[in-house]
């Protein structure tokens, strides 16, 4: 069988992420330092689908680093609505691929209207994103011809994972960070053939994370309806208790993705619980009463491992897709750039 794009996009990966921490590493400093005199009271940030997934595991990150709170702003404030947003104690991150989205780009340009310090991550440096950010960091992750967003997903956290270790001058995320092609190499060998046995033919299923990893969740229920046609909805480990769990039933199949970090009891016990109530539960992390544990890579910083998680994850969907018989480089009526306004 031809391998797909997408198979040889995640096996690059690490290379990719290495090549963006030694090629970009310039640019990261140069942003660092303006974010460090702008010294913003809130963090926006500006994206859609894959990359508001980035988004929001680095909102995670900053909160719980920086202790900067960190919206996102609708780029349909600028782009259809016309209004302006007070942004002078701000800075705002575009996260885009392509960087070519007229309203992510519109948005971009009435947010340094606005006052904010505008910071593009893209993977195309002469984008018009990029050209109306004050700054930029090129993910160098080359080109992505899957439709579904693998490295360039990875490499925009791993940007502003970057970011945020120089911007702080945290010594130990800045290890995490220079050690992320090893943690992603380790995460391709990632083994999680129990759970393709039990979605082989699953109609629907819940995925659930807390803190950074819920923003890893989100982005695998997008996975699984693009690549595998398999109805995925993401949830917080904690918001799924407040209403959602009352249709989890026997042999629904539930993923929950925990690392060690401090939310990992709640998020076992939340497995257990569901587990209890007949789910199949598919737990990475650690373990709880009736789930079956997934490997995952052991050790890493907490505001990396639940990124190396997703490039097992994206190893994993990948080579589902084509077993419920997918293609997962086309997935049905979507595009590689989608232009929104």
């Amino acid at each position: 069988m031809t391998q797909s794009h997408m198979a040889r996009e995640v096996a690059e990966i690490p290379q990719a992420a290495a090549r963006f921490l030694s090629q970009s590493a310039a640019a990261v400093a140069d942003a660092a330092a303006a974010m460090r005199a702008a010294d913003p009271a809130l963090l926006v940030t500006v994206a859609r689908g894959s990359s508001d997934h980035a988004a929001t595991y680095l909102k995670y990150a900053v909160e719980l680093l920086a202790g900067v709170p960190v919206a996102s702003v609708g780029p349909s404030i600028a782009s259809i609505y016309r209004r302006p947003l007070k942004l002078g104690k701000a800075a705002c991150i575009g996260i885009s691929q392509s960087g070519q989205s007229p309203d992510i780009v519109e948005m971009i340009r009435a947010a340094r209207a606005g006052g904010a310090l505008t910071i593009a991550i893209t993977n195309h440096a002469d984008s018009p994103m990029a050209q109306a950010s004050a700054a930029c960091l090129p993910l160098q992750a080359g080109t992505e011809h899957s439709v579904a967003a693998t490295k360039t997903f990875v490499i925009s956290v791993l940007a502003g994972l970057a970011l945020l270790a120089e911007w702080q001058e945290d010594a130990g995320l800045r290890a995490a960070v220079a050690g992320a092609p090893e943690a992603f190499a380790q995460a391709l060998a990632l083994d999680w053939s129990p759970l393709a046995a039990r979605l082989s033919r699953a109609q629907s299923l819940y995925v659930l994370g807390r803190g950074p990893a819920f923003a890893i969740a989100s982005e695998a229920a997008l996975k699984f309806k693009e690549t595998c046609g398999l109805h995925a909805e993401s949830f917080s480990a904690a918001e799924v208790l407040h209403g959602p769990s009352a249709i989890v039933q026997a042999q629904f199949p539930v993923l929950a993705l925990g690392v060690a970090d401090a939310a990992l009891p709640q998020v076992e016990a939340t497995a257990a619980r569901l587990a209890e109530q007949g789910a199949d539960v598919f737990l990475t992390g650690g373990e709880a009463a009736g789930a079956v544990t997934l490997p995952s890579v052991a050790g890493l910083h907490p505001l990396l491992a639940p990124l190396a998680l997703s490039v097992g994850f994206y190893a994993f969907i990948e080579a589902l897709a084509r077993r419920r018989g997918y293609d997962p480089d086309v997935p049905p009526h979507l595009r590689k750039v989608t232009e929104t306004v």
